[in-house]
């Protein structure tokens, strides 16, 4: 079985301090090398905008200084990373989710001001401003995960319960939220027989090739950790491969690739460190690093 020995680690390290922004050289010095949270803390905050919402670059390819609720899902997903999520903190982002929630109760990835500001084409041509499942299922998944209680995560539950029950197709960005919320919501019962309706339609989606090129989502990106409850759609075996694909997908230069089309010089290198924090975080999951590479986190 492969594995990721100290020379690789420390290879990506080099890629990461080359030409990661702060924010991700302290979440690699947190999880790799008994980094401390509280830095993390401090530099994600600078991400955050007087609103209660996250923008400013932190969704790689939206740029622009405006809360997005895209960044929200992004800069929820570091904090849980970290620990508990401030519950003070959270109820302000709850805050800043109701001002920009749509008539059904969802948020839609962006807002119509993306149209005016630094975005990737896909985001200013994009005309669909309607509550979705993703970032909704997602950002709602998170904060019962962490049990915070607000009047906008209870409506928005309503709203993901309406919409998943009502899919017949999906796609691997809307997977992964629907995985999210299913996996922490509080009515087992109810998650897991929704789960076991769409489970067909997720597979469909995802790429069980781990040579297939282009924009692909693999099983490593629903089912980024052994616990995840999308792991059970997928063989060991199926599993085995992509994680020794991954391993060998790193770059001379230490990262990772960044899937998917790109844009802007800024974008890419942003994402591609994003990417490659995730596959090392993803290979400690899996016990794929090997334990005398990793130092442990210092909380």
């Amino acid at each position: 079985m492969t594995t990721v020995t100290s020379d690789t680690l420390q290879t990506a390290e080099h890629f990461i301090m080359r030409n990661a922004r702060l924010l991700d050289r302290l979440r690699f010095a947190h999880h790799f090398q008994r980094g401390h949270a509280e830095p993390v803390y401090a530099v994600l905050g600078a991400y955050r905008n007087v609103d209660g919402g996250y923008g400013n670059g932190l969704e790689p390819d939206l740029r622009g200084h405006g809360s997005q609720p895209l960044a929200v899902e992004a800069a929820l997903r570091i904090l849980d990373e970290l620990g508990p999520i401030p519950r003070d903190l959270a109820q302000e982002t709850c805050t800043y989710l109701t001002s920009v929630t749509r008539p059904n109760g969802g948020v839609g990835g962006v807002l119509p001001n993306v149209r005016h500001t630094e975005a990737a084409p896909w985001w200013r041509e994009h005309d669909d401003f309607g509550g979705a499942l993703r970032p909704t299922a997602a950002i709602v998944g998170l904060l019962h995960k962490h049990h915070i209680s607000h009047r906008w995560r209870d409506r928005a539950t309503a709203f993901c319960w309406t919409r998943i029950g009502a899919l017949h197709w999906t796609h691997p960005e809307e997977a992964i939220a629907v995985c999210t919320f299913l996996q922490h919501v509080p009515d087992r019962a109810r998650a897991k027989a929704e789960f076991a309706r769409i489970a067909p339609m997720i597979r469909a989606v995802i790429e069980l090739d781990p040579a297939a090129r282009g924009d692909v989502h693999t099983p490593l990106d629903i089912a980024g950790q052994p616990d995840s409850i999308a792991r059970q759609l997928f063989t060991d075996a199926q599993i085995n491969a992509h994680l020794d694909h991954a391993i060998a997908q790193q770059q001379p230069d230490g990262g990772w690739p960044a899937p998917g089309p790109t844009w802007c010089s800024g974008s890419t290198n942003d994402r591609r460190t994003a990417v490659t924090l995730q596959r090392l975080l993803t290979l400690r999951a899996y016990h794929r690093l090997d334990d005398r590479a990793v130092a442990q986190p210092a909380g």
